[in-house]
């Protein structure tokens, strides 16, 4: 048939696509065959130890906190029937206002987060404590649902400093070797506050009797939490992540000029770590029945068995005294499986979430609340043991300069996906079938969901652990060695070990080079091999998946593409690089707008006008009018009106006739000896001969030669695979 390909052609395409997607999978494995003999390589600590080194002062502090500020959320599940029929709204109007300040912890952790990658910790723990003694008072003095509502918003506004900053602390303050048990001891406060905290508010509720009674024990809460808010100020700033360079680098170093982490690059960042982006999913997911049960459990022992607020309260904190047995002795246990084998810990989490879904099943079978509430209590032990084993794995896969940010992101997937539709949805089935039905329903499935989600990202955390171990020591060689270089001498643009991956696919493999000042790098390889990818990478538009990325000897990895451009990385894109209904002064004007001081924008169009003439004489055109070349040339100056420090030029000549590559390359040129730092992307090894310097040549994804340009026209198996250009052939 006509236009049909042979059936041959057809089968050696096929077997080189099969070739080449091997070859690709292989490399992959190159890539993943990093040292994991770094995960089992910690010596046990005691706890004497671990006290030794950090102090007790921080473990207690928080441990107290943890306990005070749970009377809060008891009281409010204890009191939840009497705050109803007070403020006379629904099951689903209630779990409503009281999930929401779940929600609002989440959108707060992420800001604070970001601060507490930033600034001291304690001192955002000093305030954030203050305020929120102020909007638990205000939560008993509200007249109707709306100021309930924004008084519960203001409280998880002010408890969102809670986890970034706790568990960062935590993990900063004391030695890898005994997190697990340190976590475990601060995870008794969660156990030990829902027990005391019905206990209390129960008895507080009964004591002072009347319709009132709830927003005098709101108040008097309050009155404690801030006796315990003053405790903070023992604690001290830990330096971040000391116990990883000791251990991995041999000694202590910081990080003072690196350019500050922006929350979008550590969400890509974190997001690319399988075994945390696994953990949290679980969590999310458990996360429906983890702010849903409190209340509807508090509601059914009202409805179904009559208890009063009294009874309600000692009833509920005897489902956490399993948790209190528990949690003592655990994390011993879990120190030992984590330095022995870190994915069976994983497995272990996912387990116990798993049996946490079986035995909220199990208690709801039964009608006698003696069976219910041991049974119940068995479930909360479980959660209290998965979540102590939570902390250590976060904080060995996190980077530790955005460890605050990844204990941030646990909240978003407990409250925001899990916890605030999950109590809407228990909610809306309390009032339509009850209770029992309610939890039956919600709780179960998403234990159980949860934890087999963990168990699966359990084979991933020995390859994330060992890859962070890895940027620790890279990084601390590179530290000593630009420490040793004569400051002048520092290369403008490092970029180093870097992997860069689009989903499961990966682009880039331990990417390593550098450009010195004034140096003008030619990027070459074949369509597919990761150049483009690899300036996305430079420019702050894609997150490698490790590595890092230095510019003028400071870290620019973690930074946002805007903060890059402001310091003066900026990029051509490859392809339409203009505003095509816009005129060339008007693309000139737009490409500045929130960069460049009004002041400044003439002088700089007119610098790109006596570059590119022919753009003056034709700068009330729109860009769709000019030719490829001309087009081109206002991406340049779209870039140079930012006055750069380094130029990234992505397929400078692609698609260009001949003589307007040979114009490109004049401007090139002139910008080269005006000392302008330039990468630029291209096809062509012919035209990279023109006016590179160096040269690095990429092959699916791979380094596979940096020098010389001249050297690079010498070898022969490589130049086969690049463009020649018309003369080449």
């Amino acid at each position: 048939m006509e236009g049909t390909a042979p059936i041959g052609d057809i089968e050696s395409l096929t077997s080189l696509i099969i070739e080449g997607e091997e070859e690709r999978r292989a490399a992959q494995l190159r890539s993943a065959a990093i040292d994991e003999s770094v995960v089992t390589a910690m010596e046990a600590v005691s706890l004497k130890e671990a006290f030794a080194a950090g102090g007790k002062a921080t473990l207690a502090v928080l441990l107290i906190l943890h306990i005070v500020e749970q009377f809060d959320r008891t009281a409010l599940a204890v009191l939840a029937p009497d705050i109803q029929k007070a403020l006379n709204i629904s099951d689903t109007t209630l779990i409503g206002i009281l999930s929401f300040a779940g929600v609002i912890i989440v959108l707060g952790a992420i800001p604070l987060a970001w601060l507490a990658d930033r600034f001291r910790r304690t001192r955002i723990m000093n305030i954030s404590v203050c305020s929120s003694t102020l909007m638990i008072a205000l939560t008993g003095l509200v007249p109707n649902p709306f100021l309930m509502f924004l008084a519960r918003a203001g409280v998880g506004a002010t408890y969102s400093y809670q986890l970034p900053c706790f568990n960062s602390l935590l993990a900063d303050t004391y030695p890898i070797a005994s997190r697990s048990r340190i976590y475990a001891i601060d995870g008794l406060g969660r156990p030990f506050g829902l027990l005391v905290g019905p206990l209390l508010a129960g008895a507080l509720a009964n004591w002072i009797g009347g319709d009132s009674a709830w927003r005098w024990v709101m108040v008097i809460i309050a009155m404690i939490i801030a006796f315990a808010g003053a405790l903070t100020f023992l604690v001290k700033e830990p330096p971040r992540g000391q116990y990883e360079q000791k251990m991995f680098a041999g000694t202590t170093y910081d990080r003072p000029d690196d350019m500050r982490i922006s929350m979008g690059a550590a969400f890509e960042r974190l997001k690319k770590i399988r075994t945390f982006y696994y953990l949290c999913v679980g969590i999310g997911v458990l996360g429906f029945a983890l702010v849903a049960v409190p209340v509807q459990f508090s509601l059914l022992l009202e409805n179904a068995y009559e208890y009063g607020p009294f009874k309600r309260g000692w009833v509920t904190s005897l489902t956490w005294a399993p948790s209190l047995l528990v949690l003592p002795f655990i994390g011993s246990i879990f120190d030992k499986i984590f330095r022995q084998n870190p994915r069976k810990l994983m497995n272990i989490t996912g387990m116990l979430v798993f049996g946490y879904g079986f035995f909220t099943l199990l208690a709801l079978r039964f009608e006698n609340p003696v069976v219910l509430v041991v049974l119940l209590g068995c479930a909360n032990a479980l959660t209290s043991s998965a979540f102590a084993c939570v902390g250590p794995i976060v904080s060995s896969v996190a980077p530790p300069q955005m460890r605050a940010q990844a204990f941030a992101l646990v909240p978003i997937f407990i409250f925001l996906i899990g916890g605030f539709f999950g109590g809407l949805l228990a909610g809306s089935l309390s009032d339509s079938f009850g209770e029992r039905t309610s939890l039956t329903v919600v709780a179960p499935p998403a234990g159980l969901i949860g934890g087999l989600i963990m168990m699966y990202g359990a084979r991933f955390i020995r390859r994330d652990i060992a890859m962070a171990v890895l940027d620790v020591k890279r990084e601390h060689a590179e530290l000593m060695r630009l420490a040793a270089m004569d400051r002048e001498k520092t290369p403008l643009l490092q970029v180093s070990n870097v992997d860069v991956s689009y989903g499961t696919v990966q682009i880039l493999f331990d990417v390593s080079f550098e450009v010195q000042r004034g140096e003008v790098l030619a990027l070459l390889g074949t369509n597919g091999a990761g150049k483009s990818t690899l300036l996305r990478a430079i420019s702050g538009l894609t997150q490698p998946d490790r590595g890092f990325i230095r510019l003028d000897g400071r870290a620019i990895t973690f930074a946002e593409a805007e903060m890059r451009a402001k310091e003066g990385v900026v990029q051509v894109r490859g392809g339409m690089g203009t505003f095509p209904s816009l005129t060339i002064e008007e693309n000139l004007k737009a490409s500045m707008m929130t960069f460049v001081d009004r002041d400044l924008q003439n002088e700089r169009i007119e610098r790109v006008y006596s570059i590119f003439p022919i753009l003056r004489d034709k700068q009330g055109l729109e860009a769709r009018s000019l030719s490829g070349g001309q087009q081109q040339m206002l991406a340049l100056g779209m870039a140079l009106v930012h006055d750069p420090r380094i130029l990234l030029i992505d397929e400078l000549s692609l698609g260009l006739a001949p003589i307007v590559v040979q114009e490109l390359l004049e401007i090139v040129t002139n910008l080269k000896n005006a000392g302008l730092t330039m990468v630029i992307v291209e096809q062509s090894l012919n035209v990279a001969l023109a006016f590179a310097d160096r040269a690095v040549f990429l092959e699916k994804g791979h380094v596979r030669f940096e020098g010389p340009v001249k050297e690079l026209a010498e070898r022969g198996d490589l130049v086969r695979a690049v463009f020649l250009g018309a003369d080449g052939g």
